[in-house]
């Protein structure tokens, strides 16, 4: 039974719950799969602050890379908010981001058949919608230097730098070509480039790119039309490719699509996925839901552990190469929604809602059903 060495972030508020899901997910298909998991578990973001004083360190950077992939929770709070932003929780996620050389983040968004419903927005505009974010991960706003905010006695001055290189934009466009070809066979290309240089030159590479890719359509959008289709005409898309901040923006308003934040799974790769189906290769990762650390409901056994489940999926499929277990456990999530099963995020008027660890254990049965097997 070969070994699969896995690293446990929890990080604050809500992530120790919802990666406990996760981590016992994985647990329970081991067997099913002929793989056994081992876990190693570390601090980052404020639970690393309050334990060692910085958001990350190098001891967990190294752990990581000793690892085959990264299950991460949630960091951040207002506890750590007062922190120069150097110092905050976000920061040892964005250093993380860089030193394994995450450049590639993947949000894909799916609106379950069950909660249509729930969505703010109409069924008939959300019915349907399944749509990935190829999100170019360390470059941008986020890195780009000089970054400052500057206190003088003529005032205060802030300024921070948006650099991109020709490399940069061509590795995330080309990941979102190959990654259409096994999809809908459609990209499109997120700037603004009416008004930035780096959009200008965004946009000449994503059409360079393209150019290698004659069975795939290509689009440009602008961000703020982009922004107004996701929530008009969300059916229109399959993969979306775009900048840091860009991504960071309008994967969270995707997320309204799926009727919660807590819905979405992400996986942060540092190169181009293995061939599927049946891959050896292990390409490393970082997994994590895209919600936040809530840390208004942390420690009351109500998070939703959706976003966390499937990115357990992902893992299972990008770093494993498993695609019928990531299957299962997408299924299975369908399947317990389907069954009316909902967390207080989901809940409509009448419905009684399940904890985290519940929700949990039933998505681990029937993932296991579908595999045709048993705890």
């Amino acid at each position: 039974m070969s070994e699969v060495r896995i690293l446990l972030l929890p990080g604050d508020g809500i992530g120790p719950e919802v990666l406990a899901e996760a981590r016992a997910l994985l647990e329970a298909l081991g067997p099913a799969i002929d793989l056994r998991f081992s876990f190693r578990e570390d601090l980052i973001g404020g639970a690393a602050i309050d334990a060692y004083g910085t958001p990350l360190r190098e001891e967990t950077i190294e752990a990581a890379r000793q690892s085959d992939a990264v299950l991460l929770g949630a960091v951040g709070g207002p506890k750590w908010d007062h922190l120069p932003k150097a110092t905050r929780p976000e920061a040892g996620l964005l250093r993380l981001r860089k030193e394994l050389g995450l450049f590639a983040n993947l949000r894909p968004v799916t609106v379950f058949d069950a909660l249509a419903d729930a969505s703010p927005l109409k069924p008939e505009i959300v019915r349907g919608v399944d749509l990935l974010v190829v999100r170019e991960l360390t470059g941008g706003l986020y890195f780009g230097q000089p970054s400052e905010l500057v206190r003088g006695p003529e005032g205060r001055r802030a300024v921070d730098t948006l650099p991109y290189t020709e490399d940069e934009i061509a590795r995330i466009v080309d990941l979102a070509f190959r990654l259409a070809r096994e999809r809908r066979r459609k990209v499109t290309s997120v700037d603004k480039a009416n008004v930035l240089n780096t959009s200008q030159l965004w946009r000449e590479v994503a059409s360079e790119v393209a150019a290698r890719y004659p069975d795939v359509a290509l689009e440009h959008a602008l961000v703020d039309s982009c922004a107004m289709r996701l929530v008009s005409r969300p059916r229109d898309f399959d993969v979306l490719v775009m900048e840091n901040l860009f991504g960071d923006i309008l994967s969270d308003e995707a997320a309204v699509l799926a009727g919660s934040l807590g819905m979405l799974p992400s996986a942060s790769l540092h190169g181009a996925p293995p061939q599927r189906p049946g891959s050896s290769a292990r390409l490393f990762g970082l997994y994590e839901p895209v919600h936040g650390s809530a840390p208004d409901i942390a420690g009351r056994g109500i998070a939703n552990p959706i976003g966390a489940l499937l990115s357990a999926a992902m893992l299972l499929r990008w770093t494993l190469g498993l695609e019928a277990a990531a299957s299962a456990v997408e299924g299975a999530v369908a399947d317990v929604l389907d069954a009316g099963v909902r967390t207080a995020d989901l809940a409509g008027p009448g419905t009684q809602p399940v904890g985290t660890a519940e929700f949990g254990r039933l998505v681990r049965e029937r993932a296991l059903a579908r595999l045709g097997t048993t705890a």
